[in-house]
């Protein structure tokens, strides 16, 4: 599974399969479908467990956004979209975060499908509307699919190229034809699909930017915009699918507004001067000393870390193979042991986070363990293609001491550089072959945290004699070049779920590689790697998936196409102290759009705030 941009947000969707019926009986109307089993919640369940079908509606939640947005659309490649720009759109199914992948339905009131999954149908809900009070319907669903993989941005050919149509058959029925390949997950991504109204888009350019409110079903729609600086979402009071229980005790905010500032930095102070209201923190040094002042010191800005489970991606600098210098191997991974991460963690990251030696850490489908005699049948006709490691090591990142000598690092970097072809010339190294020198730039986003990270990084390329270049761009510039793959070196995030799928192709199929705007930022064209997402892809159940998934794993790590950076096993809030929610969070994600504003909470908060002298909003 996976979102559409390329700048990934870190909400982590997983995945679980409703057992289909006996083959030869007819499929029967369900009112959830799990990746494995069963789904956990029974036909009659009323409300999802972490939301509570009694919150007040009420209040104002405002977020803060980095950078800027010149667009509405979030479905196509062009512009920035505006923060929580996907709100006023549904899909068919969503997902319960207490189960690995399971989808129940929201626009859809029942699925059916075959035991062997070569097809899926939704019976639309009758209630279900349009914020122009026009019904939802199957023309609509089989016009999202269709101009979603023709004009919207290149994620979706690649997460939707097994479905071949989605047929209309009835006036709620609509069913999706796939191209016959085995693809277990389709039923449930299928159903994630934002489902657009055709009424409305015929006769408007989908593939242009707009700052023009497009038309949705949810349960907001765009009050207010101002370019760049801040976009406003009101509740739908009669909104259709109040009621609907997978949405009831969710999205209780009357507005939700995302105010934009240039960089975290000057989001933080405006977090602590009370500007907007919460914040999921992702930076270690800001956890650990930027939340200072009256308001945190007396608790009216509160922090708390909550546990995460499951799948967190991996993180990294990234490689780009269509860089001749790349193409090499040796010099990918000598590259490694230039990174000091146990010096970062301990100087930079107070002695936070978890370096990452996996794709998919934090979780079973992690290659930590020795080859399993499942993992070598897959990987053994490719042998002779692979690094002998893949058979015979469990990946280690390269370590130190954390004090900042890294010599014996740098030796071995050297000893595989020799071997590989290359050597020290007047304090450069030169790929012996072309005669090159090893220079590169390595590409960041404005307004980004890592500058103080790749600072010591650089200077320890430069020991080993490799000149690299850091360059800042603004938001806008940066994501053309990944986009068009402009660049040498970058950090990006591969977010990873409990259920791989669909969105591996394109993470790193060769189709990807070759496809303007995908998130193949590494340039692999691997038929290994190709074969191994077909198996990912094709997975009968659990057991198939965890080793096609190892299998992978091993392949990449192997590949040296990044240079891994860390993890967190924990997400960091800090808010101010006018929420409420259920008392069970999200076993696999936090949901802040089922937390909802006590009022008596807030009146007290506003209090406190006059009584510090602080602003009341």
């Amino acid at each position: 599974m996976g979102g559409a941009r390329l700048r990934l947000g870190l909400t982590i969707l997983l995945t679980v399969f409703l057992v289909g019926p006996v083959r030869g009986e007819a499929p029967r109307p369900v009112h959830g479908i799990a990746m494995h089993g069963e789904p956990a919640l029974p036909p009659d369940f009323t409300h999802l467990p972490y939301a509570n079908p009694d919150a007040p509606k009420g209040g104002r939640l405002t977020l803060a956004a980095i950078g800027t947005f010149d667009n509405l659309n979030p479905y196509i490649l062009k512009g920035n979209d505006a923060a929580g720009s996907g709100l006023p759109f549904e899909s068919l199914t969503i997902q319960n975060l207490d189960e690995a992948f399971s989808e129940y339905g929201l626009l859809a009131e029942t699925i059916e499908m075959p035991a062997d999954r070569s097809w899926v149908a939704f019976t639309l809900r009758p209630e279900a509307r349009w914020h122009d009070g026009r019904p939802v319907t199957v023309e609509d669903v089989a016009f999202s699919l269709r101009i979603l993989k023709s004009k919207g941005e290149p994620f979706y050919r690649a997460y939707y190229a097994n479905v071949v149509d989605a047929v209309a058959e009835g006036e709620r029925r609509v069913r999706f034809v796939f191209d016959g390949t085995v693809n277990r997950e389709l039923p449930l991504i299928v159903g994630q699909m934002p489902i657009l109204p055709r009424h409305y888009w015929e006769g408007r350019d989908f593939e242009k930017t707009t700052l023009e409110p497009p038309l949705g079903s949810g349960a907001y729609r765009v009050r207010s915009v101002d370019p760049g600086r801040s976009i406003t979402y009101e509740r739908v009071h009669d909104y259709w699918g109040a009621n609907v229980p997978v949405m009831r005790g969710r999205y209780n905010y009357d507005e939700i507004r995302y105010v934009y500032f240039r960089d975290p930095n000057v989001a933080l102070e405006a977090l602590k001067a009370g500007e907007f209201d919460l914040r999921i923190e992702n930076s270690s040094r800001f956890w650990a000393t930027g939340y200072t002042g009256p308001a945190a010191e007396r608790g009216l800005l509160k922090r708390e870390a909550i546990p995460r489970e499951g799948g967190v991606g991996m993180q990294g600098f990234v490689y780009n193979l269509r860089r001749p210098i790349f193409q090499n191997r040796a010099l990918r991974e000598a590259l490694n042991y230039a990174f000091d991460f146990e010096w970062t963690r301990k100087n930079l990251f107070y002695d936070n986070y978890f370096r990452t030696e996996s794709y998919f850490p934090n979780s079973e489908l992690a290659a930590r363990e020795a080859i399993s005699e499942a993992e070598r049948a897959l990987l053994e006709p490719f042998r002779d293609r692979l690094p002998r490691e893949v058979f015979e090591k469990i990946y280690e990142a390269p370590r130190t001491d954390g004090s900042g000598n890294i010599r014996e690092n740098l030796r071995r970097a050297f000893e595989i550089l020799k071997a590989g072809g290359y050597e020290v010339r007047q304090g450069k190294l030169v790929e012996l072959a072309s005669g090159r020198p090893v220079n590169f730039e390595i590409l960041l986003d404005q307004g980004g945290l890592f500058e103080r990270i790749v600072g010591p990084f650089v200077k320890n390329l430069e020991r080993l004699g490799v000149e690299a270049r850091v360059r800042v761009v603004d938001d806008a510039q940066y994501q053309r070049r990944l986009e068009e793959f402009d660049f040498d070196m970058v950090v990006a995030v591969f977010p990873q779920s409990l259920s791989p799928g669909n969105e591996q192709r394109n993470f790193w199929s060769s189709a990807a590689a070759r496809q303007s705007g995908s998130r193949n930022l590494i340039g692999l064209e691997d038929p290994v790697v190709d074969f191994l997402i077909e198996k990912i892809v094709q997975a009968p159940d659990r057991e198939a998936l965890i080793t096609a998934c190892r299998a992978l794993d091993r392949v990449l790590l192997w590949g040296h196409y990044v240079i891994p950076h860390w993890h967190n096993r924990e997400t960091w809030i800090a808010a101010w102290d006018k929420f409420a929610r259920a008392t069970k969070n999200p076993r696999y994600g936090i949901d802040i759009f089922a937390w909802w504003i006590d009022p008596a909470k807030e009146r007290a908060l506003d209090e406190r705030r006059r009584a510090l002298g602080l602003a009341v909003r």
